[in-house]
């Protein structure tokens, strides 16, 4: 599956980055039960961190792309906690975090950045259950954050 997933990455034009360190005290992946449960990884762009508020200074394709940006972190993590990504069984679920403006309602759309990318990647096991839910704000002022659980063989 690994070489399957790069060669996906490869057709899309995209580069997995290096998993990124923690920012705070916490674990970036905890293995238990079967499952991956993957702490909320941040959209980077070329080195830079994705900031902004959805509604506000930022609009539905750049939020989009910054929860794709996430949903690479996600693989990233992945690899680095099981070695291959032949071990991804499922992706189960991805709680998506939207940076948002008062009445900005497009964190569906916003999203479906990272849910395209694993279904993209994944295959149906990329297919998942999802939230995707507008806060105030977030960590270093990301636009967004996904988190996510995936079963592992």
């Amino acid at each position: 599956m690994t070489d399957m997933i790069d060669a996906r990455l490869k057709e899309l034009g995209l580069t997995l980055p290096e998993a990124a360190a923690p920012v705070a005290s916490y674990l970036p992946t905890v293995e238990h039960g079967g499952l991956l449960h993957i702490s909320g990884q941040l959209p980077f762009l070329d080195g830079a961190l994705m900031t902004g508020r959805l509604g506000e200074d930022r609009d539905v394709d750049y939020g989009n792309q910054a929860a794709q940006r996430c949903a690479l972190m996600l693989v990233a993590q992945m690899r680095r906690a099981l070695g291959d990504l032949s071990r991804v069984e499922r992706i189960v679920k991805l709680g998506v975090f939207v940076n948002s403006a008062p009445g900005f309602t497009d964190q569906a759309k916003v999203a479906n950045g990272a849910s395209e990318l694993m279904q993209a990647l994944f295959g149906e096991p990329g297919r998942h259950a999802r939230s995707a839910v507008g806060v105030a704000v977030l960590p270093l002022g990301a636009a967004v954050e996904v988190d996510a659980i995936v079963a592992v063989k």
